[in-house]
C-alpha cells in the first residue's frame, strides 16, 4: 500500500473518533454546569443523547433521513461545530480550538473526496 493510500483509512479512522468526541464534549458540557447535580446528570445523560440521536437520523451512512451535498456539510459544520462550541462554553477554550481545527484539517479532504 502506498503512503498516500494509507491516509484514506487513518483520516477516516480519525474522523471517527472526532465524532465521538462530539458526544463527549457534549456530556462533558452537561456535566461542567453550575447547576444542582440532577440538572447536570440531565444533561450531562441528555446532550449526547440527543446528538445520537440525530446523527443516526441524519448523519450515519445507513441514517434514515441522510444528507447529501451541501445540506451534508452544514449538517457536518454544525455537528462538530456543536462539540468545539460545549468545549469552550464549559471553559476549554484551547481544547475547543485544536478540536475545530483538527476537524477542519480532516473534514476537508474526506469532504473533496466525498467520503
Amino acid at each position: 500500500m502506498k503512503p498516500l493510500e494509507l491516509l484514506k483509512p487513518l483520516n477516516l479512522l480519525l474522523i471517527f473518533l472526532l465524532e465521538l468526541a462530539v458526544l463527549v464534549a457534549a456530556g462533558y458540557w452537561g456535566f461542567a454546569r453550575a447547576a444542582d447535580l440532577p440538572v447536570r446528570i440531565l444533561l450531562g445523560i441528555g446532550a449526547p443523547v440527543f446528538l445520537a440521536v440525530l446523527w443516526s437520523l441524519l448523519g450515519a451512512p445507513d441514517a434514515k433521513y441522510k444528507t447529501h451535498g451541501a445540506v451534508r456539510v452544514l449538517f457536518e459544520l454544525a455537528w462538530f461545530g456543536s462539540g468545539a462550541a460545549a468545549l469552550a462554553v464549559a471553559g476549554r477554550a484551547g481544547a475547543a480550538l485544536v478540536f475545530a481545527a483538527v476537524a477542519v484539517v480532516s473534514k476537508t479532504p474526506a469532504v473533496i473526496r466525498r467520503q
